[in-house]
């Protein structure tokens, strides 16, 4: 099964309304995935994963328009952190760099929402691939990843 497949398929078992956009444009950084959108760049809902110093992954997904504040997960797990490298990511997630989303991963992980998607009635996640979104609210966005709501950004 390839990658938007399994996504779509996890997502029709949690909410079968739920649709992925495939688009012919890259959309591996929030940016580019804005401008295929025609969206602002913090309506991108980006993934990364991060390793803490006991080698536990998380995820945080924050808009694509804010920093995260490395100082603030620590807070919040309770470790130090750094991103995690594109092998690691493979690993974890089963999905590439550019197409991580907070669902459907290869692992379990726990997932920690930024607050800064909140803004938006509707963000984008990647579902799979860097040529892939899924239009989801904040809300739902929780309740499929199971996700852990925070505050973890700064601004940018």
């Amino acid at each position: 099964m390839d990658k938007i497949e399994k996504v779509r398929t996890f997502l029709n078992s949690r909410n079968p309304e739920l649709k992925i956009i495939v688009l012919e444009e890259d959309t591996s950084t929030s940016y580019l995935a804005a401008q295929a959108l025609g969206t602002e760049v913090g309506q991108i809902a980006k993934s990364i994963l991060f390793k803490t110093k006991n080698d536990d992954y998380l995820l945080i997904v924050s808009a694509g328009d804010v920093k995260i504040d490395n100082k603030a997960v620590k807070e919040l797990v309770g470790s130090r952190v750094r991103m995690a490298n594109a092998e690691e990511v493979e690993q974890v997630t089963g999905f590439s760099i550019g197409g991580v989303c907070p669902f459907a991963l290869k692992q379990e992980v726990p997932v920690f929402l930024d607050e800064s998607l909140r803004r938006y009635d509707v963000v984008y996640a990647a579902a799979g691939t860097s040529n892939t979104a899924l239009p989801i609210s904040f809300e739902e966005l929780c309740r499929i990843t199971g996700g852990q709501p925070c505050q973890v950004s700064l601004i940018a």
